[in-house]
């Protein structure tokens, strides 16, 4: 075989493009005609059309929303709405402990088997607590029992529908609502309501379903009209109005007050059959609630009421207010009670309060959904709070049912009487709820709204004076978080030194707690965002004492925030800054180290490494290296880090070469560095980094390590087939371009007189001949890339230099008859595994591309003979049985042989006829 002679200059000229300039740019708007005036000059630019900005006439020019969609849609928000409420409410007041009944309801006992526990168990618990099996005939059941029961007596009162037994399922649903008087044990009564209020809200569809069907249809079954959704009760047929009429009558006589208000609410969407004002019988009810004795039934029967009424095409909110006001006076009554006058189950008042919030909570959401102004008004009024506009503070109103009236109340209604609420929030002081959540949440509300200056620094001095009586480090926390963003808002900075010095008196005098660390650590990333230039943050007084109480993850959020606030403005370069900022770096790793949080190691890592990158000494270039070799001493976990070290001592050696005065004994040392901090990195970026690293030492003459940092880029290649992970093919291209990089890099590399030509080539070759992974088409891609260095080693006059200084292998082998040997002796091996790896591709349409470029390597590569004219006669008679006879890289690739090789053309020619 022969080498072709390459004139790499001619070529280039031949092939490139003529080049003109541009009068304008291509994405510029076009220039209007000289004759139109400045005015048309506008036009113009507003006529062109931005590739880049397409997509925003097409989104103005969409279809508009479907109007039945969206009444569907907000139908059906109530529902998702009570869906979503009752699972918070049933994970607000989880159930862990065994419910014990002394008299268990007849309706959770099943008939015909024995629910009681085996006589050994019951007897081990007689052992542990006497007492409480001292009465003969008690009954133990466990929460997840009482559970299935009720799930089992829905099962029972569908089945006795759909069997047409509804005086069954209405005994059953009967004895169900029964259940919710029971409030003996607090913490089970929030499950025991949505379990209830589910069958109450089932019974309500079957009874709707009847109703509807009847007003619909006959007996027989024969069509009397399609109710429309808003019909009225004139519309309804005397039999569907005499149903209806009757299932109120059933529910009516039933004598236990709860059950009956729980039935008939369950029903009340069906009062549409009979009244156009269905909602009138809802003050009836709100009356009748005022007679259930106990707190909390009395409240959750409130919220049930709320719920049922969505239901109804539209209602009023008077009862919703009149319930507030009732829970108002109940809860005044629970607060000035005596405990010491209390049964036994209300000894727990706070429990007891706290299982009331969920139904003042929902109510007050229920009545402020799409109020108008005015009607807002009328509701405060209604609710005792504006009767005297100027003597607002002393109003009384529990400090719970305050609290949630503020966090529903319109933005607008806080903004234009936030001083009156705040009087009404130091005035309104009781056990009920923690009055400091009332503030924080002021806080908070004001924040949503734009409030004028003045005020908002008139609330900030009284909250301010208010939270400096507080001991406990958690309340002056959470009602600091609220108005942290307020005071940054309106650069409040007078404020800070107090707030910075209050949290380190006080976390001085007793400790931080986990619950305080997490508000501190909130508080504090607020204070960062809002600051621009990090020692803005660190001049503030006592701001780095209170890092120094951090601990744990609340002192890594914190410190990953500092981190990323230092380096999103450019480089770093004092040096105390560096330092902190290096503390503060080992801080996290060390944390990291200590609580093994693998999830957390790449943000971390990431950030650190941005730090490291950002670093800058300037000209004092030994101090940045010895910064590097500080980071690989203490940031060993960080793979990606060690990347950045390479990188920026790489870096750092290339800086050395463009001073004037270079220093090549410390640009030896960055490369050493670089060589020693690489096999600490995973096998799959090693060879990237020993390639770059001997492309930085060949810039700078350092042949031998050139000639080391490639042997060991090769090595490292072998054990990759033992690395997990590495078979994406993202991962197997970019491997696969790196190989390629190297045989382009080795065009320039001069070869060692100690060692073969074709050391490298030859080591290469057989690393990917050996691997098993390497699959066909890869072979053929480093192959290909092999046989095009070996052709370029081969020639006259190489086609780059790097560095002028070093004389390539044309200038070293020049006239050498045996370094064409040896390249042409390793070229015919790689040249028979070449076409030997497009034959083995299983794919056709893989195998007939991979066929094209290796006959256009050869065809490039060498001079055609007999031998080569027959290689590639074969390579093309591949393609064309694997690819379209139309296909374009075909079609070129058959152009170049044929001006290459004039006999090998006769005989395609030949073949094709």
């Amino acid at each position: 075989m022969e080498f072709r002679p390459r004139d790499y200059k001619t070529e280039h000229e031949s092939h490139a493009l003529p080049r003109t300039r541009a009068d304008a740019h291509p994405l510029s708007p076009p220039l209007p005609p000289l004759t139109q005036v400045n005015d048309a000059v506008v036009g113009g630019n507003a006529d062109f059309y931005d590739p880049l900005r397409g997509g925003i006439d097409n989104d103005a020019k969409s279809t508009p929303p479907d109007p039945d969609n969206l009444s569907e849609t907000s139908a059906d928000q109530p529902i998702k709405e009570w869906t979503s409420f009752r699972r918070l409410l049933m994970q607000r007041f989880p159930v862990s402990k065994m419910v014990s009944l002394s008299s268990m309801p007849d309706v959770l006992m099943r008939s015909g088997k024995s629910h009681d526990k085996s006589s050994t168990s019951m007897h081990l618990e007689e052992l542990d607590d006497p007492k409480k099996f001292a009465d003969e005939g008690v009954k133990v059941i466990t929460w997840q029992e009482y559970v299935s029961r009720l799930h089992e007596l829905k099962d029972e009162i569908t089945r006795s529908w759909l069997a047409d037994n509804r005086v069954t399922s209405l005994k059953l649903s009967i004895k169900v609502a029964k259940l919710m008087v029971d409030t003996s044990v607090f913490e089970f009564y929030p499950t025991l309501f949505v379990l209830v209020t589910d069958i109450m809200d089932m019974l309500g569809d079957l009874v709707w379903k009847r109703i509807k069907q009847k007003a619909e249809f006959t007996e027989d079954g024969a069509l009397l009209c399609n109710l429309a959704e808003n019909f009225d009760a004139s519309d309804i047929c005397a039999d569907a109005k005499e149903t209806c009429y009757n299932w109120f009558s059933k529910i009516g006589a039933v004598q236990d007050l709860l059950p009956r208000i729980y039935l008939e609410l369950a029903i009340l969407p069906c009062r549409r059959f009979l009244l156009d004002q269905p909602t009138d019988s809802l003050k009836r009810l709100v009356m009748m609630t005022r007679g259930l004795g106990d707190p909390v039934a009395s409240a959750y029967c409130r919220l049930y009421m709320a719920h049922c009424a969505q239901k109804l095409p539209s209602h009023e909110i008077g009862y919703l207010v009149t319930c507030v006001n009732d829970l108002r006076v109940i809860l005044t009554q629970t607060l000035a009670t005596n405990e010491s006058n209390l049964g036994n189950f209300q000894n727990n008042k706070k429990l007891q309060i706290s299982l009331m919030e969920p139904a003042i909570e929902y109510i007050m959401k229920c009545i402020f959904i799409g109020l108008s102004q005015r009607r807002v008004n009328e509701v405060l009024s209604e609710l005792g709070l504006m009767k005297n506009q100027q003597n607002f503070g002393t109003v009384s109103c529990v400090s719970l049912v305050l609290h949630h009236l503020l966090k529903e109340l319109p933005i607008e209604v806080v903004s234009s009487n936030v001083v009156h609420i705040l009087h009404l929030i130091e005035f309104n002081n009781d056990d009920s709820f923690h009055q400091h959540l009332n503030y924080r949440l002021l806080g908070f509300r004001l924040y949503e709204g734009k409030c004028p200056v003045d005020i908002v620094n008139a609330v900030l001095d009284k909250v301010m004076q208010v939270i400096g009586t507080y001991k406990s480090l958690d309340e002056y926390l959470k009602v600091i978080d609220a108005y942290a963003d307020l005071i940054h808002q309106n650069h409040m900075d007078n404020h800070l030194d107090i707030i910075l010095r209050g949290i380190l008196e006080r976390a001085s005098n007793g400790g931080v707690t986990i619950d305080e660390m997490s508000s501190l650590q909130s508080l504090l990333v607020k204070f960062l965002s809002h600051f621009e230039c990090l020692e803005d943050v660190f001049c503030l007084n006592h701001f780095p004492e209170i890092l120094d109480i951090l601990h744990g993850k609340s002192q890594d959020v914190v410190f990953l925030h500092i981190l990323n606030m230092a380096t999103r403005n450019g480089r770093i370069r004092d040096p105390t800054r560096i330092q902190l900022l290096f503390e503060i770096s080992r801080t996290l790793h060390d944390n990291m180290e200590f609580l093994n949080a693998k999830n957390d190691d790449s943000q971390v890592a990431h950030s650190v490494s941005r730090f490291v990158h950002m670093v800058d000494y300037g000209a004092e270039m030994e101090h940045h290296l010895a910064f590097l070799v500080d980071c690989r001493a203490s940031f060993g976990r960080f793979n990606e880090l060690k990347e950045t070290l390479v990188h920026s001592s790489n870096s750092l050696a290339i800086q050395s070469l463009q001073c004037a005065k270079k220093d090549l004994s410390f640009f030896k040392s960055c490369v050493t560095f670089s060589e020693v901090t690489i096999p600490s990195i995973s096998s799959q970026r090693q060879f990237d980094l020993f390639l770059e690293t001997a492309e930085v030492a060949f810039l700078g003459g350092l042949v031998s390590h050139v000639d080391g940092l490639i042997d060991s880029g090769i090595i490292c290649l072998h054990i990759l087939d033992r690395v997990d992970g590495f078979r994406t093919s993202a991962d197997v291209e970019g491997l696969v371009s790196s190989i390629r990089k190297l045989c382009g890099f080795l065009i320039m590399v001069p070869g060692n007189i100690s060692l073969p030509v074709t050391y490298f080539p030859n080591n290469l070759f057989s690393l990917i001949s050996s691997q098993s992974w390497f699959d066909p088409k890869i072979k053929t891609q480093i192959f290909s890339a092999i046989l095009l260095l070996l052709t370029t080693l081969s020639q006259k006059t190489l086609p780059y230099h790097a560095n002028t200084q070093i004389p390539g292998n044309d200038m070293l082998y020049y006239g050498d008859s045996s370094y064409k040997q040896e390249l042409d002796s390793l070229s015919k091996v790689v040249l028979e595994n070449l076409v030997c790896a497009v034959q083995q591709e299983p794919s056709q349409p893989a195998r007939g591309n991979m066929a094209l470029e290796a006959c256009n390597c050869i065809a490039s590569s060498f001079m055609q003979s007999n031998a080569l004219s027959s290689i590639c006669h074969t390579l093309i008679g591949t393609a064309k049985s694997c690819l379209s006879g139309q296909d374009r890289c075909l079609q070129s690739t058959i152009q170049l042989v044929n001006k290459q090789s004039p006999t090998l053309a006769g005989a395609m020619v030949s073949t094709s006829v």
